[in-house]
């Protein structure tokens, strides 16, 4: 399936660092530099808005994309650009620059401001907590210590349903303060490996 808009912003966000796409949301997240701050979906763009940036996009009536999870809406940071942007690539490039430097910003802070509950890593919930807990990791420092492949084998054990492997990305993602779609493939295959 043809995706011009994804190809289009992609070459289009060169210009910004190195650029990758990672299946998300339903979409394509963009990411300069391992910071997502663009999204495509439905072959439109979507930037990622703080809430300064929010308020002018609202004004603009720009809409943030929602998504389903669980049967319930939940609305993202990312606001569709009009398919007239396309118009003006220097003013998407303007906004887009904006909207990265942002994201960058916020990441920094986040990794400064170090979470204490494990519910509050990356791609974790609460029910992850539980199910740390219950293995016996009980903070943030312990799993960091633990590392992903042993946290995951301790999960396995102390559960007797299956658990996925897509558990043993997030878990690493969480230790490394990052999305689990972002892991690389290489190093999948490598903690993976590590399991047997």
């Amino acid at each position: 399936m043809d995706k011009p808009v994804l190809k289009d912003s992609m070459r289009l966000f060169e210009l910004l660092g190195q650029v990758k796409s990672r299946s998300m949301f339903g979409g394509f997240g963009i990411f300069v530099d391992d910071t997502m701050f663009a999204l495509v979906v439905n072959n439109q763009l979507h930037l990622r808005a703080d809430d300064e940036s929010a308020k002018v996009f609202t004004e603009r009536g720009y809409l943030p994309y929602v998504y389903k999870k669980r049967g319930f809406p939940v609305v993202t940071k990312y606001f569709a650009l009009p398919d007239t942007c396309w118009l003006d690539p220097t003013t998407i490039l303007q906004e887009a620059t904006e909207a990265l430097r942002q994201a960058k910003s916020e990441r920094e802070q986040q990794e400064q401001t170090k979470p204490t509950r494990l519910k509050d890593l990356p791609n974790l919930r609460l029910a992850t907590e539980r199910m740390l807990k219950k293995a016996g990791i009980h903070s943030v420092d312990q799993l960091q210590q633990t590392g992903a492949v042993a946290a995951y084998q301790a999960i396995r054990q102390s559960h007797s349903s299956d658990v996925s492997l897509e558990l043993l990305w997030a878990l690493e993602g969480a230790i490394e303060g990052k999305h689990w779609s972002v892991i690389p493939p290489s190093r999948r295959e490598e903690l993976k490996k590590n399991l047997f």
